[in-house]
């Protein structure tokens, strides 16, 4: 942003008694100083720390931050000039203090004293067109493209001199390396999760560890021995495949698995002899730092240079992000977040390969097993407080086994809520104006959630079910939620199950995830063929077998949704995604 009046220049121009209009405030890190939306009623000067300047989001997983600003500068001006509703949130990134100045306040200067409040009043309005030209500038390297960074192209100079480093490493030595980095990891996996919920607020410590282990020494083991580059096929004597690596990969890392992401991008970078630079989400930058330095002294103990693994500086914003997804540097894009931040790796002109969103139907046919089938539900929807978006996002029951199924649930752990404190949950989780799932219960225990809802369950309550008629299906239940709340509606038969399960996809999780109980293999195949789903799980939890814990599938943290949920590939994306392939053709 360009540069702004500082506190100085205020003080110089400051009018005598300015100060009996000012009250001073004070805020902790993280506390909301204005609300996006809410009466342009005041301003604040900042004295000391900084503030966050963030636009809401679409989704928990996109990037909303704007600017970061310091003393000397003013937010806030703009709706105290001309009234209107705040167009930005701002909250303390740091401990903070501030001078408000209210309308009020600037009403009783102007009556009081005429010039000083001209004075103040031309202030705010030159402080005001300074942001406005320093937005449209920023629009402006958004849409074309931007100056020189230097800051970002140091970063992209030094992955991509790592990268050469380990051009000419033998397999035995990468996978040697990779298996140091998942033990690494796997070792400090207890601590990283709890730092993790700690910063994030969000998820379950003992499954975020669990997740953190196998995205390390899973991964790791469906990776070792593997050929990773060189000559590695063809099949025909005429013809021989050679891979080679991308270069540079920058990894956006979510805000709902931070840790699992960065450990398992950055093992399959390296198994591809990429270097990875990490994005991690703004409220999981903590913890996405103290994971790239576990790892880079993984490397500098194995001979590998360091910055193969680099972090984005703290503090990015979306245009730090944009300039480098679009950076000539950068090979390759892995978009691992929310809707919005995958279309824009996807529009930025730098090969991209993205996730959808998953709103995965789990179809209980009336030949299931039952009590298996409830285990597995809350066994999947229940872990880490429902953060792993393949999990089980709606339930759809045969009528023949509805009621059975809702006993083996309670047995599980499952609330069943009755109509009243379904309606009590839905006001509670959902907001009133968009219907999107409140901050407030996402990755929050099944039992936190209750009680904001007033609800009282039992005390080891996993997961909160609330049967529904299939007219809600287009509404906020049926759309994605990461927490452990489930739908559960109701299908008559396998045409009516079939039918429902794909309006339950076409509601905001095309091409993800799809699961089926039932002991029919013909009944399972009929519904891999015409669920728009990338991932079609047989009598297994989703959360789990989605990512390929407990199935034949590939081990993976970043999961294609194919050209059912827009984006390039259905497959659990692993190294070999990462890599070029070159074929040699003689005559034959």
């Amino acid at each position: 942003m360009a540069a702004e009046p500082g506190h100085g220049e205020l003080e110089d121009a400051a009018i005598s008694g300015l100060e009996p209009h000012l009250e001073t405030v004070r805020f902790r890190p993280g506390a909301c100083l204005m609300r996006e939306g809410s009466p342009g009623d005041a301003c604040y000067f900042i004295v000391s720390g900084e503030v966050r300047v963030e636009v809401d989001r679409p989704d928990f997983d996109s990037d909303g931050v704007v600017s970061l600003m310091g003393p000397g500068t003013v937010c806030g001006e703009f709706g105290l000039l001309d009234g209107s509703p705040r167009s930005a949130s701002v909250y303390a990134h740091t401990d903070v203090a501030a001078r408000r100045l209210s309308a009020d306040a600037l009403r009783g200067l102007c009556a009081s004293d005429p010039a000083a409040g001209v004075r103040m009043l031309s202030w705010l309005s030159r402080s005001a067109a300074g942001k406005a030209r320093a937005f449209a500038k920023n629009l402006e390297e958004f849409v074309l493209i931007g100056e020189p960074d230097p800051a970002m192209d140091a970063l992209v100079a030094r992955s991509a001199a790592a990268q050469q480093g380990i051009a000419g490493w033998q397999e035995e030595t990468i996978d040697a390396l990779i298996t140091a980095l998942a033990t690494e990891i796997a070792g400090h996996a207890d601590e990283l999760a709890a730092a993790t919920v700690a910063e994030t607020g969000i998820g379950c410590v003992t499954d975020k560890a669990d997740k953190n282990r196998f995205a390390s020494l899973d991964v790791a083991r469906s990776l070792v021995g593997k050929p990773g580059v060189g000559v590695v096929g063809g099949g025909r004597e005429a013809l021989t495949e050679i891979a080679d690596p991308m270069g540079v990969v920058l990894g956006i890392i979510p805000v709902t698995n931070p840790v699992s992401t960065l450990a398992f991008k950055t093992l399959i970078c390296i198994k591809a002899r990429n270097a990875l630079i990490a994005s991690s989400h703004p409220d999981a930058a903590d913890v996405g730092a103290a994971t790239v330095d576990l790892l880079r002294r993984v490397l500098l103990r194995h001979g590998a240079p360091a910055d193969l693994v680099q972090a984005v500086p703290w503090r990015p914003t979306r245009a730090t992000t944009a300039a480098l997804m679009r950076h000539p540097g950068v090979a390759m894009i892995l978009a691992t977040g929310g809707t919005a931040m995958v279309k824009a790796a996807y529009s930025s002109g730098t090969p991209a390969i993205g996730v959808g969103a998953g709103n995965a139907p789990g179809w209980i046919c009336a030949d299931a097993d039952v009590e298996a089938a409830a285990q597995m539900v809350v066994a999947s929807k229940g872990f880490d407080h429902g953060m792993i978006c393949g999990s089980e996002n709606n339930l759809v029951a045969d009528r023949r086994v509805r009621e059975e199924f809702i006993g083996a649930l309670r047995v599980a752990g499952a609330a069943v809520l009755d109509p009243a404190d379904g309606e009590r949950m839905t006001r509670a989780a959902f907001d009133d104006a968009d219907g999107r799932l409140r901050r407030a219960v996402l990755g929050q225990a099944a039992t936190a959630i209750a009680a904001q809802a007033g609800i009282k369950v039992p005390a080891g309550t996993r997961l909160l079910v609330v049967p529904l008629p299939r007219d809600a299906v287009p509404g906020p239940w049926g759309r994605e939620k990461l927490a452990p709340l489930l739908p559960l509606f109701t299908a008559d038969g396998q045409d009516d199950g079939l039918r429902l399960c794909r309006q339950i996809l076409g509601n905001g999780g095309s091409g993800h995830t799809a699961i089926i109980h039932t002991r029919s293999q013909r009944l399972a195949l009929s519904f891999a063929q015409q669920m728009p789903a990338s991932r079609i799980l047989v009598n297994s939890p989703g959360a789990q077998g989605c990512i390929g814990l407990g199935t034949a599938l590939t081990p993976s943290f970043t999961l294609g949704c194919g050209t059912y949920g827009r984006t390039s590939t259905t497959d659990n994306v692993t190294y070999t995604h990462l890599i070029n392939i070159k074929r040699m053709a003689l005559p034959g």
